[in-house]
């Protein structure tokens, strides 16, 4: 293991400690509200938020890899992570521009905000996944993905859950259903929209939605990449511990 593939092993080893520590007393009581919240609105508000979240994920998913390069076979973890950063800074800024300009056109582009960043941030994923080596055609890899994603949009406490599948993702990969509908589509977008909700609010509000839209764009694309490089890491120390 040469210097940097250390140094990024204690970034990884961090950033796992970070997600593993218990929620703060603000992030609970966030959570316990938006939870009874959730509980006020209809069955029939939620079914209708999940089945759109899970018919706009899924055609982002899988439309977007099939405009991504193929999958970068040879190189060190330290020339991946450089051509990553690259992307990761391109999407960020980009997110940031598009946040802007719907942040400043009011409720009607404020709401069309939603599925253009939500298919940046997955274009994203996708290219990231290639760069480390993975055919996201494959079946297993968009499934990791959303995995990745849920790792950035959730509570702490789901946070906890979803990197535990990832640590063992070697294992848990084998068992996946090969059925899209078996995924937990109902919490992948009950999660998602607590993360965002109030920032995504206040990018609604005349004056200060473009500035809003452009710093949370901006920042959470920059949390998503940095949780995606992390994910990828596990992934890469895996397969280092599988062939040694």
């Amino acid at each position: 293991m040469n210097e940097y593939e250390k140094r990024a092993m204690d970034e990884l080893i961090a950033w796992q400690k970070k997600i593993k520590k218990s929620s703060s007393l603000f992030g609970s009581l966030a959570k316990r509200v938006q939870t009874r919240i959730n509980r006020i609105i209809p069955e029939k508000i939620h079914a209708a938020f999940t089945l759109a979240i899970k018919q706009m994920t899924r055609a982002v998913i899988f439309g977007s890899g099939f405009t991504t390069a193929q999958p970068l076979v040879e190189g060190s973890l330290e020339e991946r992570e450089i051509k990553v950063s690259q992307r990761i800074k391109f999407y960020k800024n980009t997110a940031a521009t598009e946040g802007a300009i719907t942040g400043a056109g009011g409720i009607l582009l404020g709401l069309a905000d939603f599925p253009i960043w939500l298919t940046l941030k997955m274009k994203m994923l996708h290219e990231i996944a290639s760069l480390y080596g993975y055919d996201v055609k494959a079946y297993q890899e968009r499934i990791f993905i959303l995995h990745v994603f849920q790792l950035t949009f959730s509570s702490q406490a789901h946070r906890k859950k979803i990197l535990s599948t990832v640590e063992s993702w070697d294992i848990e990969e084998v068992n996946l259903p090969n059925d899209m509908n078996k995924f937990d589509w109902r919490t992948f977008q009950l999660e998602y929209r607590d993360y965002i909700d109030l920032a995504k609010l206040l990018q609604l509000v005349p004056g200060i939605g473009a500035p809003i839209g452009a710093y949370v764009n901006h920042r959470l694309t920059k949390k998503l990449g940095v949780t995606a490089m992390n994910a990828y890491r596990l992934r890469w120390k895996q397969q280092k511990r599988i062939t040694s």
